[in-house]
């Protein structure tokens, strides 16, 4: 698969030009986002450009970038292994060209593996990590965090410290034990929550429409943004598959009544923010 974009090169050439104060966030939809700190560190976390396996899965936004097009990035981070969390064509560039590092859990690393046959990549660019472990990529102190994704095999979450804020990344978790855990270790100042509608998608074995809810409702995301007591909340996911979208704007009534968030902050494709 080649990846195409009709947006040309305008996002990756807008986050190479630039020159935030502390942590820059571009939000890629899906549920992709890149992050760039004041010394040029680049991190892409789930970069997402394929276009789904249409009919059961259809993508309903724009493929924002070419891989190709990435000049610098230092690491590519993965949740967990679904396709639109780990995808050869949309990451494996990205790691080719730049010497950046793949790190991702056990079941996302093996889903990687064939990356190595299939792309001039060595086996020491895939990085195994999980539960429990930090490690460092230029600037950003990433922990390692628990995460329950019911339809995942190895779901992960992960804490962004940098001397600008902390960022928090939980992939498609829903509310759980472990967002109260994070939500009682850290002070996060931003933090991404997965949120969408639940339809009926054409199952993967049989292709019969079935009821599906891959991502937390209104009531839990409000719940999760208040587990992990985010100062600000982006919702991220909604936009991508067709039949599961949902208008993230719905999220206020349900996140007003509780102390966190603070603010809900809706980010469409391309958009950016500061940490």
């Amino acid at each position: 698969m080649t990846v195409h974009s009709d947006w040309g090169d305008w996002l990756p050439t807008a986050v190479a030009d630039a020159d935030p104060d502390g942590v820059r966030l571009w939000y890629l939809g899906c549920n992709g986002v890149v992050l760039k700190a004041a010394d040029g560190t680049t991190v892409f976390v789930d970069p997402y450009l394929g276009t789904g396996d249409p009919p059961r899965t259809v993508r309903m936004i724009p493929v924002p970038f070419d891989p190709a097009d990435v000049a610098a990035a230092d690491a590519v981070v993965a949740t967990h292994e679904h396709t639109d969390h780990v995808h050869a064509p949309s990451q494996a560039p990205i790691l080719e060209r730049t010497d950046a590092t793949f790190y991702g859990p056990s079941a996302s690393v093996e889903a990687a593996r064939p990356w190595t046959d299939e792309y001039d990549l060595d086996d020491d660019a895939l990085a195994e990590i999980s539960e429990g472990d930090s490690f460092e990529v230029g600037s950003f102190e990433v922990h390692v965090e628990a995460a329950h994704d019911p339809d995942a095999e190895h779901p992960v979450a992960y804490v962004f410290e940098h001397e600008a804020g902390t960022f928090f990344h939980g992939g498609d978790a829903r509310p759980s034990d472990a967002f109260d855990d994070v939500g009682d270790r850290y002070d996060i100042d931003l933090g991404v929550v997965a949120f969408g509608s639940a339809g009926m998608i054409l199952d993967k074995e049989t292709r019969e429409p079935t009821y599906t809810a891959w991502y937390a409702d209104e009531n839990d995301a409000a719940e999760a943004a208040a587990q992990l007591e985010l100062d600000r909340l982006v919702p991220t996911h909604w936009d991508m598959w067709k039949g599961l979208t949902a208008d993230p704007s719905a999220l206020g009534p349900h996140v007003r009544s509780y102390e966190h968030p603070r603010h809900l902050e809706i980010l469409e494709i391309g958009d950016a923010t500061d940490l």
